[in-house]
């Protein structure tokens, strides 16, 4: 399964942020944003993975993670040269997809699901059409919203911050489909805002019966960073989690090694290239001295 993390838009709900730093490379608590889609991706066993951003970002983002090879990963990059909808990435990324199935997150989006993780990689194998996830909300009329079929994974319908929600489950920014998706988004006209609107490429699944929907448990965490305060917020979270287990959240090296995708060795070379004094050093000699 390939992996896609879409890092681009115009950033302007971050301004005046994105004007010092990249989105994509702004803090959550202790690491640049884009860690932890990357890392939801990695801890899904995905290996093969594109991130696609902005002519400005593009550059930048890559300098930071280079190719994945410290992490066991294989990283290419492409540019969304304007915000089109999050349904592009998939023409964007025709030619990487192949006929493989493929998972979208959005650079911006945090999820901390602990053992839930597993049974979404195990839902996703053999995947035939789509599969999206619900977070219930208190306020659904903000968000893309799944309306399911009694206490089944069938989705009835999913509408897009609609006036009367048929449901407090919000579509999150996670997305799995098989390989259909790339001439499905292809087919699809721009909305009202000029967009390829996610919303419409999962319609198109539903209309073939082929949209299912897990509704992520109780104790979940989805945090979209995309705002100033959900940022804070996000950060908040991070931060309470980390201090008060003292584990990281979403800390690539330390996944790339417990999932297998690097060596001790290589781990060790990481750590030796992190200046001494650093925390995030200290954790990861941690991790060996653990194993």
């Amino acid at each position: 399964m390939k992996g896609i993390i879409l890092a681009g838009g115009a950033g302007t709900r971050l301004y005046p942020l994105n004007e010092v730093v990249s989105k994509q490379l702004l803090p959550v608590y202790d690491k640049p944003m884009i860690c932890y889609p990357l890392a939801t991706l990695m801890l899904m066993g995905i290996k093969d993975i594109l991130i696609i951003s902005t002519p400005q970002d593009t550059p930048i983002i890559e300098e930071y993670l280079g190719n994945g090879d410290n992490l066991g990963i294989q990283l290419s990059y492409k540019v969304q040269d304007e915000p089109k909808g999050i349904a592009e990435a998939f023409i964007l990324g025709d030619a990487f997809i192949g006929n493989e199935p493929v998972c979208l997150i959005l650079g911006d989006n945090i999820f901390y699901m602990g053992d839930q993780t597993h049974q979404i990689k195990e839902r996703a194998e053999g995947l035939d059409g789509a599969l999206v996830f619900g977070y219930r909300v208190s306020d659904p009329a903000r968000f893309g919203v799944i309306e399911f079929d009694g206490t089944s994974d069938r989705v009835v319908s999913i509408e897009e911050k609609p006036a009367q929600p048929k449901s407090n489950y919000a579509a999150v920014g996670l997305y799995f489909y098989d390989s259909t998706v790339v001439e499905k988004a292809k087919a699809l006209k721009p909305s009202a805002r000029g967009e390829l609107e996610i919303t419409d490429l999962n319609d198109a699944y539903l209309q073939e019966n082929k949209l299912k929907a897990v509704r992520l448990k109780r104790g979940t965490a989805w945090l979209d960073a995309g705002v100033p305060e959900a940022l804070l917020e996000a950060s908040n979270f991070v931060g309470a989690v980390e201090k008060r287990q003292g584990l990281k959240i979403c800390c690539p090296e330390e996944v790339a090694f417990r999932m297998g995708f690097i060596t001790k060795d290589q781990l060790e070379n990481t750590i030796n290239n992190i200046k001494k004094g650093s925390s995030y050093r200290a954790y990861l000699e941690t991790v060996l001295t653990e194993i």
